[in-house]
């Protein structure tokens, strides 16, 4: 998979932007708040209608317009392939593959990319909201309908907590609407919970390998933390009736606080080196590895599921890293991966590699070769 171009219409500051990228390295250089990360950005949003940076899509249209476009030019299996998407400040939104419009799910199944940016290193000390963010950013690119689930769950989940208020408020409880909406949980919630635990696995198997390469001596685990599982539970059924117990024996406690207080919105992804739970004390180095190798595992999983080799996006994060761990990122990608980088400059990269990479500079919006 490759882009062969891309054209950016007031998509934040780069009120018109065009790039030709056909080539498997492309270097985008420029000082900070000039647009490098917006151009990454709308190659992310192609991929899978969302920003990595805000939940707010009109936060992407320049301050100067009503709506934001991108149009890109892409090679998938020798086809061509032309993306469009538009969104204004009225939410309206339109999406066209080759110029005919269609659903977003298909949309979606277009364009794979992994996104490696400087916030992606501080993803073991940040909150569990941003761990599950990344494994569902992570499972969507495989799984497609996996969003669908997400969002149903989302809207059920809100249902209950209004429920539970409106109780708080006038006195009186629903239980019959109450089990419907746990049960409607129960089903949606295990469904990902499952997919997020078999994702977990696969990629572990991969991760392991490539964080012993760097780290040498160290061997690295994975576990995903449920509340109501201890320990690999892995079948649907079997997380389905621990849910129902747990929402059970929690349900004084959710109508006290007047919120669903058990699902997987509130799960957590532990890491462990040598059996010490990383975000207590690893380093700083000892976690970046991590999550260093957990990016470049996902390349490889989405090209053994999809058959598609993601493009890589590399926001900024060399700087960020020592001299061993970016070697190591830069040898491990293959030339079959397209590649786009941004730097404040080419410092960081050795004569050689810089050979066969296509440099363009950016300036408030604006690309110059």
């Amino acid at each position: 998979m490759k882009l062969l171009g891309l054209e950016l219409k007031n998509f934040r500051n780069c009120s018109n932007l065009k790039l030709e990228l056909n080539s498997a390295k492309v270097l985008i250089i420029g000082k900070n708040a000039q647009g490098k990360t917006n151009i990454l950005e709308s190659i992310y949003f192609l991929s899978c209608w969302k920003s990595p940076r805000t939940s707010n899509n009109i936060e992407l249209i320049n301050f100067d317009a009503e709506k934001f476009e991108i149009t890109s030019e892409t090679v998938k299996a020798n086809t061509e392939i032309a993306l469009y998407c538009s969104y204004d400040r009225a939410k309206t939104k339109e999406i066209k593959i080759n110029g005919v419009r269609l659903k977003l799910k298909d949309f979606k199944q277009v364009l794979k990319t992994v996104l490696f940016s400087t916030s992606d290193l501080l993803l073991l000390r940040g909150n569990p909201q941003d761990r599950r963010d990344w494994l569902d950013r992570a499972i969507s690119q495989i799984y497609p309908a996996y969003d669908e689930r997400l969002s149903k769950y989302d809207k059920i989940r809100v249902q209950k907590n209004n429920l539970l208020k409106d109780f708080a408020k006038n006195g009186n409880l629903d239980e019959a609407l109450l089990e419907v909406y746990n049960e409607q949980l129960v089903i949606t919630g295990s469904n990902i919970i499952y997919l997020r635990k078999k994702f977990l696995k696969e990629i572990e198997k991969i991760a392991v390998e490539k964080h012993r390469t760097i780290s040498e001596t160290e061997a690295l685990k994975i576990t995903y933390d449920c509340s109501f599982l201890a320990g690999d539970e892995i079948e649907i059924d079997e997380i389905a009736e621990k849910f129902r117990v747990s929402l059970e024996n929690r349900k004084l406690e959710e109508i006290r606080r007047c919120q669903a207080c058990v699902g997987p919105h509130r799960d957590d992804i532990i890491f462990y080196i040598n059996g010490n739970e990383a975000v207590k004390y690893a380093s700083q180095g000892q976690q970046r590895t991590i999550v260093l190798a957990l990016k470049l595992s996902e390349l490889d999983i989405i090209t053994q599921k999809t058959g598609d080799e993601p493009i890589l996006l590399l926001d900024d994060v060399l700087a960020e890293l020592d001299d061993i761990r970016q070697n190591y990122l830069l040898k491990s990608i293959g030339d079959n991966i397209q590649t786009i980088i941004t730097s404040v400059d080419t410092v960081l990269f050795e004569d050689e590699f810089l050979k066969d990479v296509k440099i363009y500079k950016i300036e408030g919006g604006t690309v110059m070769s």
